[in-house]
């Protein structure tokens, strides 16, 4: 279901070619904060949004387009983030 969220959230603001989300949660079971409920997740966005936008810049978009998920449903998010001419 967050994986759902996440897709919802950043494709309304991103508008990607591209989104691969991957839930590894299962891998970090037991870890300090996990107890929250947060998962962990990784991201691959495709996106023009990216163009002339530097890496801390990409992730700034990313985590504001996620919103509030940053604070209970995601626990941790890997971000690979690339422009269309930069995935080829």
């Amino acid at each position: 279901m967050t994986i759902d969220l996440i897709k919802s959230k950043l494709s309304a603001a991103l508008a990607p070619e591209r989104l691969e989300i991957a839930d590894n949660s299962q891998a970090h079971a037991g870890h300090a904060g996990t107890q929250s409920g947060g998962g962990h997740y990784h991201v691959t966005i495709v996106s023009d949004a990216f163009t002339g936008k530097t890496l801390v810049q990409r992730h700034q978009l990313i985590y504001k387009a996620l919103g509030d998920l940053m604070k209970q449903e995601i626990h941790a998010l890997g971000i690979e983030a690339f422009t269309p001419t930069e995935s080829n």
